[in-house]
């Protein structure tokens, strides 16, 4: 018997969630020679991470590290991505696993060469989701030029559908079915990493802060694409109400978090990302004033060296003392931040121009019948074959991400 005749073939292995995680654990089994299957449930790869303006602690922008990944991705023939498409169910055991998928219409298939031709002609606009409705796009569209694949898509909420043909008249490659169909796949994979990350939590639920009562109140999510080169304003920061560049700012930590009444748990990632967009702000705007309103500050490793920049940078004022409440005062159309000062013992009444809370992580979840924490994260201890990764367990950084999602591959190729 030859030796190759006695060579055992792994089945594919499953990932769920196309963002920094999912990619990262992708990349890795693929290019261990591993055959993955990718499950994205938008139409594009990246998440959560290639909204943002940079991270720490190098403070780059997601092009950096994701274009080298979707370069990758798309040099691999052992990863079959799949976006528009969502896990409903799972069954068997390690080494055996049946995923049922469903997968969305794709309205737009593999022959677009993003020539923008349907871009020109398309007449119905909706709100940019991309850019937390900061804008609009048009019901076809890419969210940013990095994005990938890279093709356009279509909002089927927004396209008129059957009635408007007018991508499909100007596409001069076939790429675009107006009648595309909903798809269930069934998948045979040996394993199955659940990478599924993060939303920010809703900050209309946090009493007092009124988030919804003004547009220059806005989330820290929010805030990222507010400053980010392919965000709405093309990286000039402006006040989303008049257009204004705001000349003062505060930033409100644990909006909602490490309260037992919204989230009891710190999301890990808020005092270092706040402290960074203090940092950006200064190096932008070198007249703005800057205040971080907190209760701790909760940076380790090599984020110290945010607060260290911060503490020497003399138009950020640190404020130990929780916002009770964020006002819009009517005679200004300023904000009003109503807080205590423990170092000096008093209350504190302050206007500013924009206000940002750090309203903290929630799990993303979308899968059925997995164990949960008592955060409502997924459990590390889940059934033998499927590994639970990075944010999809626990708030994480980047880059404790990205080291997680490396374990998780190798997790899954020992199973």
């Amino acid at each position: 018997m030859k030796p190759e005749e006695n060579t055992i073939v792994m089945k594919p292995i499953l990932v769920l969630g196309g963002g920094i995680a999912g990619v990262t654990s992708a990349l890795e089994l693929a290019e261990a020679g591993k055959q993955v299957i990718l499950v994205e449930k938008s139409a594009y790869l990246g998440g959560n991470v290639l909204r943002m303006h940079n991270y720490f602690p190098k403070l780059c922008p997601p092009a950096c590290g994701m274009e080298i990944n979707f370069r990758r991705i798309r040099s691999n023939p052992r990863i079959k991505v799949m976006t528009h498409s969502e896990l409903v169910d799972i069954s068997g055991e390690k080494g055996s696993f049946v995923a049922t998928v469903k997968r969305e219409k794709q309205f737009v298939n593999d022959f677009c060469t993003s020539c923008g031709e349907c871009l020109e002609v398309c007449p119905v606009e909706r709100p940019d989701a991309f850019n937390y409705n900061f804008g609009m796009t048009k019901a076809v569209f890419r969210p940013l030029p990095l994005s990938y694949p890279q093709k356009f898509t279509i909002d089927p909420a927004a396209c008129l559908g059957a009635s408007c043909s007018k991508c499909v008249e100007v596409c001069a490659y076939d790429a675009i079915d107006l009648n595309s169909i909903e798809e269930i796949i069934k998948l045979d994979v040996h394993s199955v990493i659940i990478a599924t990350g993060w939303n920010a939590n809703n900050a209309d639920s946090i009493a007092g802060l009124n988030y919804s009562k003004s547009p220059d109140i806005v989330t820290n999510v929010e805030f990222e694409r507010l400053l980010s080169v392919s965000g709405p304003n093309k990286g000039v920061l402006l006040r989303p109400s008049d257009g204004e560049v705001p000349k003062s700012l505060a930033f409100v930590q644990c909006a909602g978090s490490r309260d037992r009444n919204y989230l009891p748990y710190c999301s890990a990632v808020c005092c270092s990302a706040s402290l960074k967009h203090a940092l950006n702000i200064t190096e932008r705007l070198p007249d703005a004033k800057v205040s971080v309103f907190y209760i701790d500050l909760r940076v380790t490793g090599r984020n110290e060296d945010f607060l260290k920049r911060v503490e020497a940078t003399e138009r950020i004022h640190l404020v130990k003392g929780k916002v009770a409440k964020v006002e819009v005062d009517t005679e200004s159309d300023k904000l009003i931040v109503i807080a205590e000062d423990i170092a000096s013992g008093r209350k504190v009444r302050e206007l500013f121009d924009m206000v940002v809370l750090a309203t903290g992580i929630i799990p993303a979840n979308g899968v059925a019948g997995m164990q949960k924490n008592p955060d409502g994260f997924y459990s590390a201890q889940q059934e033998e074959g499927i590994i639970v990764s990075a944010c999809a367990k626990k708030p994480m950084d980047v880059s404790a991400s990205v080291k997680d999602a490396t374990a998780a591959a190798l997790k899954a190729m020992k199973i």
